[in-house]
């Protein structure tokens, strides 16, 4: 059983959406809604078709601005709406 928390539809949405974006760390996803790297891709496996899931962590994987200590800049330009 998992030990993600239950979350509302709105708020799966949104770390989906956190989750694609390039500029946005795990780290953020964490700070904001409490969960860690492993958990996000957890609910990405879960939540999406088995095809986007692939692509998205092929995307992912290995990728610098996912990952805050692997940045080569500190602040991103864009910051979205949606973030609180």
């Amino acid at each position: 059983m998992s030990k993600t928390p239950k979350l509302e539809e709105e708020t799966i949405s949104r770390i989906i959406e956190m989750a694609w974006e390039d500029r946005t760390p795990f780290a953020a996803i964490e700070i904001q809604y409490g969960l860690s790297e492993k958990e996000v891709i957890a609910l990405m496996r879960r939540e999406m078709k088995s095809s986007s899931f692939k692509m998205w962590r092929k995307r992912v994987s290995g990728r610098n601005t996912k990952h805050l200590g692997k940045r080569d800049f500190l602040v991103g330009r864009f910051k979205s709406a949606n973030q609180n």
